[in-house]
């Protein structure tokens, strides 16, 4: 918050992170459910004012679990955006394929971006974040445009269900931090919302990913972590990051889908 309070009014086009999800991680302590949210507000209220008339913010959450009973935590936290006149854009999911396994209930494999805007007037450029078309060669089957290829020839709006991987522990990417997004993940978001040297602002920066995917494509970038241990692999990566010397996983990378005659994808419990 005190960081926060030395950003002039209107000053980031875009505020992006993954605040804690009061599940008693090392760098939080387990609040009741009302005094967490309390606490969000704060923060939230003043991102809203450092946000440019064009800006947007983006918070992505998973969701609380108490007792075994799963509280999503982007339900929870709408109404804070919504009475600050903030208007949502789009609740992206973010799927991965890797996590904890559940026994009581099924696995949990995505969370949730919310984005809003400050206004209608906002930036959105969807050209740099285009993926490859599904069907490049398919044309129009008939009107004025019959036999013309119908797609984009940049790609297609790649909508709003995304399928990145999580940084697990072989991950190219992984630090210390127990809960790490990756840097494609949150490119797409800067590419799309942001031009190159608007300023980027993640008030929970943890391992400094926000700050690495802003300095990647040629932006500024603020941000607040309180834990020293992840304070410093933040300062390490950036630093890295600004000389090109950070390894992370290009944005438009496929998921490895491993080869269906090799081992790892025979099932050894089946007969042949």
């Amino acid at each position: 918050m005190d960081l926060l309070g030395e950003i002039p009014d209107e000053e980031a086009m875009l505020v992006v992170t993954s605040p804690p999800y009061n599940l008693g991680k090392e760098y939080e302590k387990v609040l009741k459910i009302d005094r967490y949210l309390a606490q969000q507000k704060k923060v939230i209220e003043e991102c809203v004012r450092i946000l440019n008339p064009r800006g947007s913010i983006c918070w992505e959450v998973g969701n609380y679990v108490n007792k075994g009973e799963i509280i999503p935590l982007d339900i929870l936290l709408y109404s804070i955006f919504q009475d600050l006149n903030l208007h949502l854009r789009n609740r992206i999911v973010w799927h991965f394929e890797h996590g904890l396994h559940c026994s009581k209930r099924l696995s949990g494999r995505y969370e949730v971006i919310l984005w809003f805007t400050k206004s209608d007037d906002y930036k959105f450029n969807l050209d740099p974040i285009r993926i490859p078309q599904k069907y490049p060669g398919k044309k129009y089957f008939k009107g004025p445009k019959a036999g013309q290829y119908s797609c984009n020839p940049n790609g297609k709006n790649p909508g709003d269900l995304w399928i990145i991987p999580n940084v697990k522990h072989n991950h190219i990417e992984k630090t210390i931090h127990p809960c790490q997004y990756p840097a494609g993940l949150i490119e797409r978001l800067i590419l799309s919302m942001t031009d190159e040297d608007d300023l980027v602002f993640d008030p929970f920066m943890g391992a400094g990913t926000t700050a690495v995917a802003a300095i990647l494509n040629n932006r500024r970038s603020v941000g607040a972590e309180i834990m020293r241990d992840y304070y410093d692999t933040a300062v390490d990566r950036i630093l890295k990051a600004s000389t090109g010397e950070l390894k992370t996983r290009p944005m438009d990378k496929e998921v490895y889908c491993p080869p269906k005659k090799s081992k790892l994808a025979t099932n050894p419990f089946m007969e042949c």
